[in-house]
């Protein structure tokens, strides 16, 4: 029988396999759709999905969720309005592989963060298996090359996507500081979620649309949107917030290093890439970095 926490990490894997995909979405339509196009239509159209089933719901606990108060827009402006928009911002300017490579910086992130926010130091187990799992995700992106590795280069899309990184950071630590305040059931939680944070991505979207227009609505570019709203939006956030309330924001964030594996695989599977030597062996290190900073005993202290 599968464990309380087990389920906990299979949804933060969902969450991250999830994501892989959004971030090929993102290197895929960045010419076709507009960044905040992206982020305003990804969200409305998941509202449009979720209000039906969870309206009643939000009514029940309207006291609980009134009691949350300022906390609310808070948790929304970070999770829901800005790290997506900013994502899809930075890939305007960037290469795939740096958005990979700034992404490591969020456990570390994570870490120091739970500490100073939330009292949990990992033990140094911890630290270590995060080691391992940075060093395995540096050796995917440099392709096991040090020339390739040497020859980076970082642009304004990278400082765009560092911001994006500490916004998920916050919204992670504030999720798992909060929790007492946020006990209702988790869709409706990702409901308010989102008509809170829609609001704050309008008047962005707006300036956007006024400046360089929206985009076509071609099948490709709605299939695209559809699948940010669905797979990217409500199964992953569902995942990854109960996987934070369950296992801590630090130990989730260490999943976040399997995202350029997942990704790897995908482009094999969907876009015929072939998986080579670098793929196994960074994909080794990342996993034996997570098997030895998520076992039991390496909980913070």
């Amino acid at each position: 029988m599968v464990s309380r926490q087990g389920w906990a990490f299979a949804g933060l894997l969902l969450a991250v396999l999830c994501w892989a995909g959004n971030a090929l979405i993102a290197r895929a339509f960045y010419a076709e759709i507009p960044p905040l196009s992206l982020s305003f239509w990804r969200w409305s159209l998941a509202t449009c999905l979720l209000v039906p089933f969870v309206a009643p719901s939000i009514w029940v606990h309207r006291q609980t969720l009134r009691a949350a108060g300022w906390r609310l827009p808070v948790v929304a402006a970070f999770g829901i309005a800005s790290y997506n928009s900013l994502l899809y911002t930075a890939a305007q300017s960037t290469e795939a592989i740096n958005l990979t490579l700034l992404n490591t910086c969020l456990p570390l992130f994570t870490f120091i963060g739970g500490g100073l926010l939330l009292g949990e130091w990992p033990a140094r187990r911890a630290w270590f298996g995060m080691a391992i799992a940075a060093g395995g995700l540096l050796y995917l992106i440099s392709r096991g090359s040090w020339a390739v590795f040497s020859s980076l280069s970082f642009q304004t899309g990278d400082l765009i996507m560092l911001v994006a990184v500490l916004a998920w950071a916050l919204y992670t630590l504030l999720l798992r500081r909060w929790s007492r305040f946020l006990q209702v059931p988790p869709l409706t939680l990702l409901c308010v979620l989102m008509l809170i944070g829609l609001p704050l991505i309008t008047p962005f979207y707006l300036l956007e649309l006024s400046r360089v227009g929206g985009f076509s609505a071609t099948p490709a570019n709605l299939g695209a949107i559809a699948y940010t709203a669905t797979f990217a939006s409500l199964v992953a956030y569902l995942g990854w917030n109960h996987g934070v309330k369950t296992v801590g924001a630090a130990k989730a964030a260490m999943v976040t290093y399997l995202m350029p594996v997942f990704t790897a695989i995908l482009g094999w599977l969907v876009l015929g890439e072939g998986l080579r030597g670098f793929h196994w062996v960074g994909g080794g290190l990342i996993f034996a970095g997570l098997l030895l900073a998520t076992r039991p005993g390496v909980q913070a202290r």
